[in-house]
């Protein structure tokens, strides 16, 4: 009788311990991939929902151009230079191997025509033109591509040439590293995304034998095999294997997935698709726009008796452990009064989002206008105008 009733127990508890774990997600343990390096992360926040190997350094072959693309729209952006600028190439653009699309010594095109040579073609040559174009030399432009790596936190880069091209063992950088240049490309110049999406097109090449045109083929196939697929950037060569950071967009959820060192070209697309359909089946994305402010705030000892108040951004939140993101609660935390002086843009307070009392991040909130310190002369109109009215 005791044997009978202990066995019934075990089965209990196994048919406990089997109930739990169908009723929990599927983890990222559970996602199986050829490359033996890749990271899955959401854009908008940067979260991780998968890795495997993702901080080994590797030859990144033609995923460098991300860097090199990057550092273009940061100097559009700043007004150094224009899509319309009319880029020549040199002898040492043109001297480049690999993917090119046949740049003539003395070829000009406009700055956006070489881009889409980049983006579309992987056009080594491309690259090399344009990084003397905005740095003097292929030299020059490497040193601020490094320069950027640091700035960004990609401790496993660096960098040696433009186009990744070499095989110095010298010039690697990480799955990580990767979706980290990745994220802050596609967040900060989505204009990027008009050019990942050409799947052919053709440009006109111009030179002293005469003119002929040249199509622009799309390397990354993911374009046409995924429905969501939106870019990013492909990379081969014998060292590197078959490299690729895939971007992709579903359901008002950006994802990056990163695959190196795939085996064959068929292999990284299969594996990015892979990650990609994990990051959709388990993420879910909790936003609040933050449009309107909290209201005023009192002011002390200024010349204004009250201050508005602004969120500093949208706050967002990706939850890839099943919960209900209905259930988010947003508070409010500020000190019962500003005192003067006070400047715009300077942080007053924050709001804190909560998930099942616990805390899963916070939006500052900051003073939507500058109040200087009362004066004298101030509180004496004041007293004035409360006599007068």
């Amino acid at each position: 009788m005791g044997k009978r009733i202990l066995r019934r127990c075990v089965a209990t508890v196994l048919a406990c311990v089997v109930l739990v774990q169908c009723s929990m997600p599927t983890f990222a343990a559970q996602v199986s991939i050829a490359a033996p390096s890749a990271i899955l992360i959401e854009a908008s926040t940067g979260k991780v929902i998968f890795e495997q190997d993702a901080d080994t350094r590797r030859s990144p072959a033609s995923i460098t151009k991300i860097m090199t693309l990057l550092l273009i729209f940061e100097h559009l952006e700043a007004g150094k230079i224009n899509l319309s600028d009319q880029v020549t190439t040199s002898a040492h653009a043109k001297s480049m191997g690999g993917s090119q699309v046949f740049l003539e010594e003395g070829e000009v095109q406009t700055l956006e025509t070489m881009i889409k040579c980049i983006v579309v073609a992987s056009g080594n040559d491309a690259s090399v033109a344009v990084a003397e174009h905005i740095a003097g030399s292929e030299e020059e432009f490497v040193a601020k591509m490094n320069a950027k790596a640091v700035d960004l936190g990609m401790d496993n880069t660096h960098f040696e040439d433009c186009c990744g091209l070499t095989n110095s063992d010298n010039h690697y950088t990480s799955a990580r590293d990767i979706s980290i240049m990745s994220r802050e490309l596609t967040t900060k110049y989505p204009q990027i995304f008009d050019y990942t999406q050409i799947w052919m097109e053709d440009i006109t090449h111009v030179t002293n034998k005469g003119s002929s045109n040249f199509t622009l083929s799309s390397t990354n196939k993911l374009l046409r095999q995924y429905e969501w697929a939106t870019g990013l950037k492909t990379g081969s060569t014998s060292k590197a294997k078959y490299c690729l950071s895939a971007t992709a967009s579903k359901d008002g959820v950006d994802l990056i997935a990163v695959v190196m060192a795939a085996p064959d070209y068929k292999v990284r697309f299969q594996d990015a698709a892979t990650l990609l359909n994990y990051g959709f089946d388990v993420c879910d994305i909790y936003v609040d726009a933050n449009e309107k402010g909290p209201g005023m705030l009192t002011v002390q000892g200024g010349v204004e008796k009250q201050v508005p108040l602004m969120f500093e951004g949208e706050f967002r939140y990706v939850d890839i452990e099943g919960n209900d993101l209905g259930k988010i609660e947003k508070s409010i935390r500020l000190p019962e009064y500003a005192q003067a002086p006070i400047e715009k843009g300077q942080a007053a307070g924050e709001a804190v989002y909560s998930l099942h009392g616990k805390k899963v991040g916070s939006v500052p909130i900051i003073y939507g206008e500058t109040v200087e310190k009362a004066k004298y002369t101030d509180y004496l109109k004041e007293g004035l105008l409360y006599f007068l009215l």
